[in-house]
């Protein structure tokens, strides 16, 4: 069901907002709203101002604090498997001051181990680059800082590789100049060349069609090869600082439950300061606007009393648009995931999970049809959801894998299925023997019967959708809407019906009569005529698409159930019971990767286009209260 809601405004001191905001916080419960709406309002807008709220600090802390477990992830792993597993935490030590000292604490040395480890890594790469830079001169044996004599210029050059130095000499015939190889490679060439000092430019023009270039090495004193051992050495210390302070890292896990506690903090007082900046304030009082819900407001009106904020709640009008909050038991809960993302209903609407979850359930069941596959399922939903107590939409994920695990064993059951028909084989294989699960029915054998009685199970859906958009429409009083759009057709049904079975047609006249009247009633001139053919042709072609597309639902089953089938066969075909395992395995774990998703998909897109689309309005926004919202820890109530 949608939680009902209550509007609230509340004036209190300015003095109080921290005590507020914390007392809010603690509660859980409270939604406080954009205030955009008020400051649209020129009195109020020259009353009351947005509150001010320093998030910067905040947000500095939690990304420091986040970049050290991001640290301690990588430098000290842990094995903690596909979920963190939250550990129980007293509220008084969560908001201590104790523990945030010592986070921050644990965050500054992790983070400034950070800043030595990039420090060093980039004053590795400089030293790397600088030896590279050197390595092509390591054989001349002349200081760099050498460019010659009085006379005579030194200088060191550079040329694409390849280049013909016998024919640069040639080329530079009769000129006071001589240039020597020092290292030759694909992509360049290092030399040494020698020249008069007047007869530079003539030289330069000389080998300037073979793309010399000029090298030097500026502050650099001794031979490169000098200079390469050295930077060996500095090169070595730095490795050598590296890997201390690596070691350093990988001793900090100890921080990591502290670190992780105060990123649950940090997070809960950054949403404690971006809903501050939802106050409005002149700096003498404060006021907002939220919403709670109906069955949490005795706790907030206590609280509001005990602070002496003035206050008062409302009943939502008509025309508003409270958050939507879904209130669900074990059963319909994990179809909150599905809600979601298909989007909220309307807070004046219905909620979809009670009215979906009977019809998502059966369907994947019938989809997957496996009593292997279902205990797999229900294994690793009860496994996960029990060990590791994920919340939100993980929470909802394994608990719908647990439903639809039961689902699909039911099936399974019913079909004969466990692994396609693996233990016939297996039987066979070991004993010789046959063997057969018995079955109500198989997706092989009795293929048109299931097709049948897919399309039936989506009449049936979809006339549920119709029955719940009939009742919505009468108590909006859209009494007549209801009338020429569902009942009329509920008529036009039964009589198809009546007329297949022999009965009478006399129920499928009145309703081709209705289906008739209804454009002519509620239409307007040429639209009288135009609305007929129009009705009829949407609500037939519509209602045959609709029906015709839970067909999937015996494609699937049969689908899943060949592939297993083949791969079980395969598996038999050497006559030898480990290869027969080894490749079962391997393609029945495909085949439930593929159906696990698979199924997943075709049921969403039965559920959210052929059942929804005949009662469903969405557009909720979601219910975000201001409350300690955690993900590693859960936090108790001192």
């Amino acid at each position: 069901m949608i939680t009902k809601m209550k509007r609230l405004r509340v004036m209190a001191m300015s003095a109080q907002k921290e005590e507020l905001l914390k007392g809010l916080l603690h509660l859980g419960c409270v939604e406080i709203s954009e205030p955009d709406g008020r400051l649209s309002d020129p009195e109020w807008a020259a009353l009351l101002r947005r509150g001010d709220a320093d998030l910067t600090r905040n947000k500095g802390e939690l990304t420091d604090v986040q970049t050290a477990l991001d640290a301690l992830k990588q430098y000290c792993p842990t094995k903690e498997g596909l979920f963190v597993l939250r550990k129980s935490v007293p509220e008084h030590e969560f908001l201590s001051s104790k523990t945030v000292e010592a986070a921050h604490e644990a965050s500054a040395k992790i983070n400034d181990l950070l800043r030595t480890l990039s420090r060093l890594r980039n004053e590795q790469n400089r030293l790397n680059a600088r030896k590279a830079s050197l390595i092509p001169w390591q054989s001349l044996d002349m200081p760099l800082e050498d460019e010659g004599t009085e006379h005579v210029v030194f200088r060191l050059e550079t040329c694409p590789g390849g280049t013909d130095l016998g024919e640069v000499r040639t080329a530079l015939g009769d000129a006071l100049a001589e240039v020597y190889e020092v290292s030759a490679g694909r992509e360049q060439t290092c030399a040494l060349l020698m020249f008069h000092r007047a007869d530079e430019e003539n030289v330069q023009n000389l080998l300037r069609p073979y793309n010399f270039s000029a090298t030097a090495f500026p502050g650099l004193t001794g031979t490169a090869a000098d200079n390469i051992a050295e930077l060996d050495g500095l090169l070595s210390e730095n490795q050598s600082q590296q890997d201390r302070t690596i070691t350093a890292l990988s001793q900090c896990g100890e921080s990591r439950d502290p670190l992780r506690l105060y990123a649950d903090r940090l997070n809960a007082e950054l949403l404690r300061e971006e809903n501050a900046g939802r106050l409005l304030t002149d700096g003498t009082v404060i006021f907002f606007e939220g919403w709670a819900p109906e069955e949490n407001m005795q706790p907030v009106r206590s609280f509001l009393d005990q602070n002496g904020c003035a206050w008062d709640e409302e009943e939502p009008g008509p025309d508003d648009k409270p958050p939507v909050a879904l209130k669900n038991n074990w059963f319909t809960r994990p179809l909150s995931m599905v809600t979601e993302m298909y989007s909220l209903p309307d807070y004046h609407n219905v909620d979809p999970n009670p009215l979906m979850a009977p019809f998502f359930i059966l369907f994947y069941g019938i989809m997957m049809a496996d009593m292997g596959y279902g205990l797999l399922m229900i294994l690793a939903g009860l496994f996960i959801t029990r060990k590791y107590k994920p919340k939100g939409t993980a929470g909802h994920l394994f608990g719908l894998l647990t439903l639809c695990g039961f689902s699909t064993f039911i099936m399974g059951a019913i079909t004969g299925g466990f692994f396609g028909d693996f233990l016939t084989q297996a039987v066979k294989l070991t004993t010789g023997g046959d063997f057969t699960l018995p079955a109500l029915f198989t997706p092989l054998d009795d293929t048109l019967m299931i097709l049948v009685g897919a399309m039936c199970l989506g009449f049936v859906q979809i006339v549920t959708g119709m029955a719940i958009s009939f009742v919505q429409k009468i108590k909006k009083g859209q009494v007549m809407d209801a009338v020429w759009e569902e009942l009329t057709w509920w008529i036009v049904f039964a009589g198809l019906g009546l007329m297949i079975a022999g009965i009478t047609p006399v129920p499928l006249i009145c309703g081709g009569i209705m289906v008739i009247a209804g454009p002519i009633v509620t239409g307007e001139g040429m639209g009288k005529v135009t609305g007929i053919f129009g009705s009829i042709y949407s609500h037939v072609t519509g209602y045959f698409g609709d029906i015709l597309s839970y067909s999937r639902l015996m494609a699937l089953m049969l689908a899943g159930s060949v592939i297993a089938q083949v791969f079980n066969t395969l598996g038999a075909i050497p006559g030898n019971i480990v290869v027969f395992l080894i490749i079962s395995l391997a393609g029945n774990t495909l085949n439930f990767a593929l159906n696990l998703l698979g199924c997943y998909v075709h049921d969403l897109r039965l559920q959210c286009l052929e059942y929804f689309g005949k009662f469903y309005e969405d557009g909720g926004q979601p219910f975000r209260p201001l409350a300690i919202n955690t993900k590693f820890v859960d936090v108790q109530p001192s």
